[in-house]
This record gives structure tokens, sequence and C-alpha cells, in this order.
């Protein structure tokens, strides 16, 4: 699949830094003194960075690019210098790609990187990094993109919760949460995060969740989610790309697409169907029509 990623000019870069919190994704970082993009894995390709730049050194490229192999990126980590291989494992952790960073650490420890002055690294995904602040001073650690959109993996800490409406409180019962991610909106998500791998998944209409009471137990318990806009948002071209990968790369089992009754909302399913073809896997797709008044209209297998 095409992959639109930016580009940095390391030539033109003078490390002001305007670009990282503009970030979405938090893909960018300043280390030794010149913007990083510490993981092609995390860059939206959206180029939310570009208008920040006054030095005219971050560009869009368009390139075709194999499903995400953490070894390949290690490879292209290596000669940039410690740092950023610190920085890069950081962003890994950070994300909660536990897999991937058991891959990265795999390959420093199998090839013997030098990863000296007190950083010890080893085969636990929780490492720590203990000296990560001392390698790189505070004015040169920038904000990691944007905190709204920072990704989350709600299932690694997931706790039932307790009932508390027994004689010590009379207080109701809260609805539990049935969402096991962050972001959700499609434009920011990352459709190789490990939330999505082998996983089933929501891809809901925005209005949907608000028009139906019931739209956690309902559609959401034990799944993943997106959501979109097929009337309002743009670059729908992104979509149709993100799902494809959902689908061909992180192996999602199926995908269930619930839209409101109005007619804008059936872009969706064509988006999803689309993006099945494009994949070349079989999975099955079910349709679910609500009401403006949250009534489930219809449901079935598309």
């Amino acid at each position: 699949m095409k992959r639109q990623i930016i580009k940095i000019d390391e030539e033109k870069c003078n490390g002001c830094g305007l670009c990282v919190p503009n970030c979405h994704e938090g893909a960018l970082q300043i280390i030794d003194g010149k913007v990083r993009l510490v993981s092609d894995l995390f860059c939206d390709g959206l180029g939310a960075c570009i208008g920040h730049c006054p030095e005219g050194a971050i560009e869009i490229e368009e390139r075709d690019a194999e499903p995400y192999d953490e070894i390949k990126v290690m490879e292209l980590m290596i000669p940039k210098g410690r740092n950023t291989i610190l920085a890069h494992l950081e962003h890994l952790r950070d994300h909660n790609e536990q897999k991937f960073l058991k891959d990265a650490i795999q390959y420093i420890n199998e090839n013997n990187i030098d990863m000296s002055e007190g950083t010890e690294i080893s085969g636990n995904a929780h490492v720590a990094f203990p000296s990560l602040a001392a390698a790189r001073s505070e004015t040169q650690r920038s904000a990691c993109g944007c905190p709204g959109s920072a990704e989350k993996d709600f299932r690694i800490d997931e706790k039932l919760m307790k009932n508390v409406g027994n004689a010590v409180s009379n207080e109701p019962l809260e609805t539990p949460s049935e969402l096991r991610q962050w972001p959700v909106q499609l434009h920011l998500l990352n459709p190789q995060a490990s939330y999505f791998r082998n996983a089933d998944v929501v891809l809901a209409a925005d209005c949907a969740a608000f028009a139906m009471g019931n739209f956690h137990s309902r559609f959401l318990k034990g799944k993943s989610v997106a959501i979109a806009c097929p009337k309002l948002d743009t670059s729908q071209e992104s979509y149709l790309q993100k799902l494809t990968s959902m689908i061909s790369d992180s192996k999602i089992n199926s995908l269930t697409v619930v839209i409101m009754e109005v007619p804008c909302c059936g872009g969706l399913l064509q988006i999803a169907k689309q993006a099945k073809e494009n994949s070349g896997r079989n999975i099955p797709i079910k349709l679910a029509v609500v009401s403006v008044q949250g009534e489930v209209l219809e449901e079935e297998w598309a």
C-alpha cells in the first residue's frame, strides 16, 4: 500500500522544535539538535507539522510501504546514534507497542549494539530506561506530540468496577465503559496498533454512540473501535488506506459498520467494502443501521 510520510531535510532543520507539538501522533522529537521522525509507525502523513517549520525543512512524500517491520526500523535507527535509539524505544513503550518493543530489544541484544552510559537493555518489555533523562537534557527532550491523541491501550490496566450499590451506599451504579483504546477517530488511529491485531473492530459513524443509550454494551464490548463521518470528514482516501491496513496488516477478524439511518452515512459501508476488496482478505462485515432515536433498525451481514 502507498503511505504518506513526512521527510525532514536535516540540512535545513535548525532544531527550533516548533513542529513537535503539532505532530498529532507524537512521532517527532528534538534529538542532538535536530528534529527526528522517531518512528514511521506513528506518522499519519497529514502534515500538521509542516506549516510550523520556519525553515521549510519538512515535506510529505508518498511511497510504497510494506507492513511495519520493527527490525527494518532498527536497522535505520542504529546509525543515528544512541539517543535516537533510546527515544525510539521509549516511544514504543509509551504507545504500548509491547511486541515491537520486544523485537527492538531483541535486535539490540542479538547484534551487540553498544548501549553504554549506564542504560541497561533487557528483554523486559516494561524496561524503564533509567538513564534516558541523563542522556538527553530537558532542553533536548521536547513534548511527544498532542496528549489528546497519544495512543493508549486500556486493556493493559483493565479492572472490573466494584459494586458500590451496597448497604453502605445508596448511590446508583454507573455503567462501565467498554472502550479499550485511545484515540478513536480514524484520522488519528494507527491501523497497525496492538489493539487492532486479530481483533473484532467496530467502525461507527460519529453520531451513533450519541443516539444509542446502549451503544457500549450492544456493539463495543470486547471490540476495538474507529469512528468517522463520511459526510463531513476530509481525506477519505486516508480512511480507505487505514482500513485496508487494518484488514491486511493487522489481520482483524471482523468489521461491524454502525451507521445512522440518514442517507449520508451509507458512504461508510462503501469505504469498508472497498477496503476489504483492496486487502485481498475475505473478512466478515456486519452492517447495523441506527435510527435518530437510537433504535437498531437493521443488523445483517453485508
